[in-house]
């Protein structure tokens, strides 16, 4: 091989080898820009402000209403997230149970959060009215929520403690007035905010900006 060939040779292979640590470099730094931390047992619950499905939504007069709900408006209640769509059949079966769920557990203790994925409110609505849910039921249509709880699929549900942390995740539909599922919730009742005794005196429950806000 002549000298001058030899050289090109030489610079591109330096030129491949730059381009390999350049896209090397980028995945790096990408993926940790990224990622995010696990939602798993203990982790702050990403916080979250969906609206409502006006169905789900009553004002004191009874009448429909609209709005929206905030996670970290819930802080000091044992709260039950659920991930659920229209289409899902086993995320139908379940609603009965936690309609039953939310009747049975104090309101001042406890929140059941329904957060659907579908696209379109109206077949929500439509949903919400048929089983006379009235917990509330707010809209995930860009799975920006569903996609901060690292769920794999519908139904998933997650409880959070009194803190905003996660305490356990359910994938698949559960009969949730089952005693298993009404004695684990009430467990939680007991211990306070910020883990002391219920009623104590302690720390200011964490902000929105404490939980990772996902807006």
């Amino acid at each position: 091989m002549s000298e001058p060939a030899a050289e090109r040779s030489r610079g591109a292979l330096f030129l491949l080898v730059a381009l390999f640590a350049a896209a090397g470099l980028w995945f790096v730094v990408g993926s940790e820009g990224t990622s995010s931390s696990p939602v798993v047992r203990g982790a702050n619950a990403p916080a979250f402000d969906l609206a409502r499905v006006a169905a789900a939504t009553k004002t004191p007069e009874g009448e429909a209403g609209a709005g929206s709900l905030e996670l970290s408006s819930l802080i000091g209640r044992v709260v039950l997230v659920n991930f659920w769509a229209t289409w899902c059949e086993p995320c139908e079966q379940e609603m009965p149970a936690m309609q039953r769920l939310y009747e049975r557990l104090p309101s001042d203790r406890f929140e059941l959060v329904a957060i659907s994925i579908d696209d379109e409110e109206s077949k929500v609505a439509e949903f919400v009215a048929r089983y006379s849910l009235t917990f509330p039921v707010l809209m995930d249509p860009g799975k920006r929520v569903s996609e901060a709880y690292q769920t794999m699929g519908v139904p998933e549900s997650i409880l959070i403690d009194r803190d905003g942390h996660v305490v356990e995740r359910y994938v698949g539909p559960r009969e949730w007035d089952a005693p298993e599922y009404v004695e684990r919730i009430e467990s939680l009742f007991a211990v306070g905010v910020a883990g002391r005794a219920a009623g104590a005196e302690g720390k200011p429950p964490a902000s929105a900006e404490d939980l990772g806000r996902v807006d």
